[in-house]
């Protein structure tokens, strides 16, 4: 319906009715404010959509095959055909089941206090939604993200994919060239691999996945390149388009080659959606990568009535972290002038590649300063010869525990079987405030792959021992 008004006057205002928005009015609506949900685009979450539950629902039909394929070891031997119509059919059922139950919540808001339109500041606390002034006073903006297709692939264009695209797919191609050894990159590009496509990752800087610790890195490397061709700082010289796909020339071992692939996968990094908003006439500000300068534990912009949450704040691009930093960003908002500061929980990020990877708490970058004064003592295992990970043949990876002196765990990254659940359990340690001996008081069953984490830990608890 058309909203024959010229202006409204609200508590707070929300941009974008994603997980971030949409827990920011919860919080504004729960303070006892009158708050209104804003939203140009259609309803349901980047999880939901695009993210989370699509690339999971594509991981879970690959795992099958994978394990369907390397049955042989076990004496399970079985034929494998691969139906790339009816995987994509079921992603997008159960991708659209998963939506669906997004938009029901939002329907469920009062109509009053939803808008339909684009939103733009002409002021701090004025926005201008398609014509419709909405004053406002705070706003909070929970806009979202979008791939970043950059100039390197303007030549084949009409090749290209990015994550936003790939669960449209009707059936799967029979090769990709993935460019981004991200999270995404790397959980897309080994599903695909799995599957059957014939797939390259193209990665830059070394990077694998959220992990910087050298050592865990290059166990994870080394575990997924035995899977799928895997450059992670990649030499790419030209991209074109030939007949039937794009042609790829990349260095590799020092020698030129080229590769030609029937579609282009970009995964190399979303961008916060804050162009066009008008946020300079709000007053934010943007750092030198064009994302808005945000207070982590308000949210709020410098001291303006506008605060940031999601991915639109470009802090921690994570479904847990985007819903905590709506429920921050909407109780700041409700309160301002006086904003308190909210718990922010312990960093928590995995990747569903083969094998799993994980990081926890203080990352081994992070911890530089630290290691270089000889304040931090790291705990390691390797999955190589880990017991239940070898009865199930999963046994690749590496796992590092980073304590203080006084035993504090401050953080952990990890690649190998079952890092999700481990990261759990380390995640919820280091919450906490546990120190490694009162981990390692804890009960640790036979045979599990948390053995491998009390192994790590006992490595750690020996260097701290006087």
């Amino acid at each position: 319906m058309v909203d024959e008004r010229r202006e409204i006057e609200m508590d707070v205002a929300v941009i974008g009715a994603g997980t971030a928005g949409l827990a920011a009015y919860r919080a504004a609506r729960a303070a006892g404010r009158r708050a209104v949900l804003i939203e140009a685009g259609p309803y349901g979450t980047t999880c939901a959509r695009v993210g989370c539950m699509p690339s999971k629902l594509l991981i879970a039909a690959a795992d099958v095959a994978h394990a369907a394929r390397h049955g042989a070891r076990f004496g399970v031997d079985a034929a494998v055909a691969v139906d790339g119509a009816r995987v994509m059919e079921r992603v997008r059922r159960e991708r659209d089941r998963f939506v669906g139950f997004v938009v029901e919540g939002v329907d469920a808001i009062p109509a009053d206090d939803r808008l339909r339109g684009r939103a733009t500041f002409v002021a701090p606390g004025a926005l201008d939604v398609d014509g419709l002034r909405v004053t406002a006073r705070s706003v909070v903006v929970a806009t979202g993200s979008s791939p970043v297709v950059g100039d390197l692939f303007a030549p084949v264009r009409a090749r290209v994919d990015t994550s936003d695209d790939v669960f449209e797919w009707r059936a799967l191609p029979s090769s990709v060239a993935v460019f981004g050894a991200g999270v995404i990159g790397l959980e897309l590009g080994v599903a695909l691999a799995r599957l059957g496509v014939r797939v390259r990752i193209f990665g830059r800087g070394g990077a694998v996945g959220p992990l910087r610790d050298p050592v865990v890195r290059e166990a994870a490397r080394a575990a997924i390149a035995d899977e799928v061709p895997l450059l992670v700082d990649a030499d790419v010289r030209d991209l074109r388009l030939v007949e039937g796909g794009a042609a790829v020339r990349f260095v590799d071992g020092g020698a030129e080659r080229e590769e030609t692939f029937e579609r282009v996968l970009v995964a190399a990094g979303r961008r916060p959606n804050v162009d066009g908003l008008g946020l300079e006439r709000a007053g934010v500000t943007l750092d030198d990568r064009g994302r808005p300068r945000v207070d982590r534990e308000t949210m709020q912009a410098g001291t303006l009535p506008v605060f940031l949450a999601g991915d639109a704040a470009g802090d921690a691009p994570l479904l847990h972290e985007a819903a905590d930093e709506g429920r921050i960003a909407g109780e700041s908002a409700a309160r301002f002038p006086e904003v308190t500061r909210g718990r922010r929980r312990s960093l928590l990020s995995i990747a569903f590649t083969s094998p799993q990877l994980a990081v926890v708490g203080a990352s081994y970058a992070a911890l530089a300063p630290l290691r270089d004064a000889g304040e931090v003592v790291i705990g390691e295992v390797s999955f190589d010869d880990q017991g239940r990970s070898r009865v199930m043949g999963e046994n690749r990876g590496h796992l590092r525990v980073y304590a203080a002196r006084d035993g504090r765990l401050l953080g952990a990254e990890l690649a190998g079987p079952r890092a999700e659940h481990l990261g759990h359990l380390l995640a919820w340690s280091h919450q906490a405030g546990l120190t490694v001996g009162q981990m390692l008081e804890m009960p640790f069953y036979h045979p599990v792959v948390e053995e491998g984490l009390r192994t790590a830990l006992r490595d750690a608890a020996r260097q701290l021992s006087p």
